[in-house]
């Protein structure tokens, strides 16, 4: 069977090789990157199964190697490395398109826990699922190409948007709690902020809602969780 391949991204040599010897002797094969050029380059030859990315880092920073992997790439993970107590920085990782992030400094077993719910999920895209559209209203999705329409304007998901969106829409009309979406979409039992799946949240309105700031499929049930109406 082959073993997922992980793309570290980290300036600072004493964690980069303890990441690297914590991965290896988890059974994964590692690429390793210092500087975001660097980092750019490997995930160009040597295509990840997941991206662990620091986001101070020299040359571009984690920001940038975000930005433009999700140009070309909407659907290899990315975990971030973020610095205690920095939830800007959480934030904007999210913002562009990362799927989840890891507070330094972390435990072990919290971030290979994390790692393997992204390599699950990047195994069981809903795209490979049924391969049938999403369609409501005047938005259109086809989970092949990770690429939809709302009118005349077309968007591209990543693959997290994709699964989240595609557990929404099955689940119609249902209030989902945060926690259980977290658990569906991101594959694990979630412990802490839900701040990443309302930042995907935020981002699939902007994508999916004419009005994101009165959105009309995507609902917030206050309190609880969100409630997908495919029928405003």
């Amino acid at each position: 069977m082959k073993k997922d391949k992980i793309l570290v991204v980290e300036d600072d040599a004493a964690i980069l090789t303890g990441l690297v010897d914590l991965l290896r002797g988890e059974g994964y094969e590692t690429a390793q990157a210092a500087d975001g050029k660097a980092a750019l380059r490997l995930f160009a030859a040597s295509r990840p199964s997941l991206v662990l990315l620091d986001i101070m880092i020299p040359e571009k920073s984690g920001y940038d190697v975000c930005r433009e992997i999700r140009l070309k790439d909407a659907r290899t993970p990315i975990l971030m490395l973020t610095a205690k107590g920095q939830e800007a920085d959480k934030v904007a990782g999210l913002e562009l398109g990362a799927d989840d992030y890891v507070v330094k400094p972390f435990g072990i077993a919290e971030l290979l826990a994390r790692v393997r719910a992204l390599l699950r999920r990047g195994r069981r895209e809903p795209g490979v699922k049924n391969g049938l559209p999403i369609a409501f209203g005047d938005v259109r999705v086809d989970p092949r190409t990770y690429e939809g329409r709302r009118g005349k304007k077309t968007f591209t998901l990543t693959g997290l948007e994709l699964k989240l969106l595609r557990h929404l829409v099955d689940h119609d009309g249902q209030v989902m709690e945060r926690f259980e979406l977290l658990e569906a979409v991101w594959g694990m039992t979630y412990e802490g902020t839900t701040r990443t799946l309302d930042q995907h949240i935020a981002r699939l309105r902007r994508k999916i809602e004419a009005d994101p700031a009165l959105p009309r499929h995507i609902l917030t049930v206050h309190g609880v969780g969100y409630r997908f109406r495919s029928r405003p």
